[in-house]
């Protein structure tokens, strides 16, 4: 198992202390570093080197999007989740203009935070379903694209779902009893039918297709 190592930044001492344990209680994940203000989070992320950074976006000293920025510049190999109760398309397309890979609510940290740090770990994006409308194209700009109208077969579909709700291509394998190799060909075969190249394609497709909803719901 590769342990993912994660650094977290967050002004309210509560709030963090809920987050480290919650990352704490992972088994494959590893806290390497902890800030209360923006300017001190880019010391210890660019010192610690983290797979993942969790940052909220209001912050004293310098704000999550202006340190995403400044993360982005000094240290690029980090990949950064944001993780704030704002909702606003105002905060979340100049956060993910940044370069950030994941933008999560706080009230949804309890059940998918793990799950958002694993996904942006693997090279992912995570977006809480409650907000993927205002960060996403339209599903009638989707519709428009090439592939759209491309049949899937029932696993091709399943597998592309559960890609893009979130979950790691092991996660996919495990609740399907399959291989990971064999998630792994359904997801390529899918993604080839729709001409979707990247995860953030399979993300945008999901939108449209109400798989995010789905997700919020359960």
């Amino acid at each position: 198992m590769n342990t993912i190592r994660v650094a977290v930044a967050d002004d309210h001492p509560i709030v963090l202390a809920g987050i480290k344990a919650l990352l704490q209680a992972a088994p494959d994940i590893a806290l390497v570093g902890e800030a209360t203000s923006g300017t001190a989070a880019l010391d210890t992320i660019c010192r610690a080197s983290p797979d993942v950074a969790v940052i909220d976006i209001s912050m004293p000293d310098l704000n999550g999007i202006d340190l995403a920025r400044h993360l982005a510049e000094r240290c690029p190999q980090v990949r950064i989740l944001a993780l704030t109760v704002h909702e606003d398309r105002a905060y979340i397309q100049p956060l993910l203009q940044t370069g950030a890979r994941g933008y999560l609510l706080k009230r949804s940290a309890a059940e998918d935070l793990l799950r958002a740090v694993r996904a942006v770990a693997e090279g992912g994006i995570y977006l809480d379903p409650a907000v993927a409308d205002k960060a996403l194209p339209s599903a009638s700009r989707l519709a428009s694209e090439p592939g759209a109208g491309a049949t899937l077969s029932p696993r091709e579909d399943e597998v592309l779902r559960l890609t893009a709700q979130g979950f790691s291509n092991k996660e996919i394998a495990a609740r399907l009893g399959v291989s990971v190799k064999t998630a792994e060909t359904h997801k390529a075969r899918a993604a080839e039918k729709l001409g979707l190249r990247t995860r953030a394609d399979i993300v945008r497709h999901g939108a449209s297709q109400g798989w995010l909803d789905e997700l919020a719901r359960r």
